[in-house]
């Protein structure tokens, strides 16, 4: 068997178990196809390939739970989202972030504590999801994916299972789109790079529509245990990447 059909199979077969993670957890399929990318299309291109992966992956689970969606928090995120994203695009093009992808992983496990043992939280403000936006835009043109980053708050706003899902796909759709006009106009984002993401892009849907039947088999509370236990493994893996 030619090399090139395993390494094909490896990316469809990992891109699938993405887009099964990402619908069922709400995130984590980026940080597990993010080292795969790399290794096959090199690190800058690795970025620009998966945000065209997550872009799909991400409309899929928008459209599987589009009667979810909560619309005002899509609003107030993509406020401060939009402009960071561009910010982030920007210095993305000139340099890696190592030092940012530790401090979002050490972030991430400290939410997981918060969530555990912290104060209640009731509900999340309006004007916080604007700089929850401003940050994940940021971090998210950097670093590729910070989904981990934005579940503590939309699990505090009250949002879970198809309303979670949806919702924060939503969001991320908002930054994958900016991000790629702001790639494009850079030339960062090549040609076989898109035709790398298009490629990929129907076995990331796939594995978002399997995922989307095993959340609705899923109780609420294994639910949130569920999307704990992602932010603790994203949150070692980003220390680790970092």
């Amino acid at each position: 068997m030619p090399p090139w059909v395993f390494e094909v199979g490896v990316l469809l077969l990992s891109t699938f178990a993405a887009g099964l993670v990402s619908a069922v957890a709400g995130f984590g399929g980026a940080l597990l196809l993010l080292p795969i990318f790399v290794v096959a299309f090199g690190a800058r291109d690795a970025v620009a390939v998966l945000t065209i992966v997550q872009l799909t992956s991400n409309i899929s689970r928008v459209f599987l739970n589009r009667s979810e969606l909560d619309r005002p928090v899509v609003k107030w995120f993509a406020l401060g989202a939009v402009p960071a994203a561009v910010l982030g695009s920007l210095l993305f093009v000139a340099a890696p972030a190592p030092v940012l992808t530790k401090a979002m992983g050490a972030f991430l496990l400290i939410a997981v504590v918060w969530l555990r043992w912290g104060p209640t939280v009731s509900s999340v403000s309006d004007h916080l999801l604007v700089g929850v936006g401003v940050a994940s835009g940021l971090g998210s043109a950097l670093v590729g994916s910070v989904g981990p980053l934005v579940a503590p708050f939309m699990l505090a706003r009250g949002l879970t299972k198809g309303a979670y899902i949806g919702t924060e796909a939503a969001t991320a759709v908002v930054m994958h789109l900016t991000k790629l006009v702001v790639f494009g106009l850079a030339a960062v984002l090549t040609l076989p790079g898109i035709g790398y993401g298009i490629a990929l892009a129907p076995a990331s849907a796939g594995g978002t529509f399997v995922g989307k039947q095993v959340v609705d088999r899923l109780p609420a509370q294994a639910f949130g245990v569920l999307v704990e236990v992602g932010l603790v493994v994203a949150g070692a893996i980003l220390l680790v990447k970092g």
